[in-house]
């Protein structure tokens, strides 16, 4: 994707052509945003959960001293399936002509709550204590994405 942009040579104006990297990061964010539904509370919430699960299962996996580099890909890999869950999703939306995102909030609610049961597993194995309503909140958000 070549841009253009007035630069500034000696006290003069010339118009060069140069790649622009931030141009580049936002088109392939607008594509990706597209394709999941758009960038939402809920996207938002589930991207969240998958970082910090992420982050906290390795804190308990170092403190239990089970780091294990093949899990952590897969988990990672995992992951990004979710990703594509979420886009399969959308176009089922489309594809059904539902004016309502309705399999898309259902995949993100499932996720958000498996994400987030995770993490207070995760919590548990770290010796942190976790509110017992944001646990029947999340049990609730996965059922209603059953």
């Amino acid at each position: 994707m070549a841009l253009f942009f007035i630069h500034k040579k000696g006290g003069r104006e010339s118009l060069g052509k140069e790649y622009s990297f931030s141009a580049i990061v936002a088109a392939v964010g607008t594509f990706i945003s597209y394709w999941l539904g758009g960038w939402d509370v809920a996207l938002q919430v589930l991207i969240a959960f998958m970082i910090i699960d992420y982050i906290t299962g390795f804190l308990g996996a170092v403190k239990t001293k089970k780091v294990n580099s093949e899990i952590m890909f897969w988990g990672g890999i995992r992951k990004g399936i979710i990703i594509v869950v979420i886009a399969i999703a959308v176009m089922l939306d489309q594809l059904i002509g539902n004016k309502e995102p309705i399999f898309r909030m259902l995949a993100l609610y499932f996720y958000i709550a498996r994400e987030g049961l995770s993490i207070v597993e995760n919590f548990g194995i770290l010796g942190v204590p976790f509110p017992e309503k944001i646990k029947k909140v999340l049990v609730q958000l996965q059922e209603k994405g059953e």
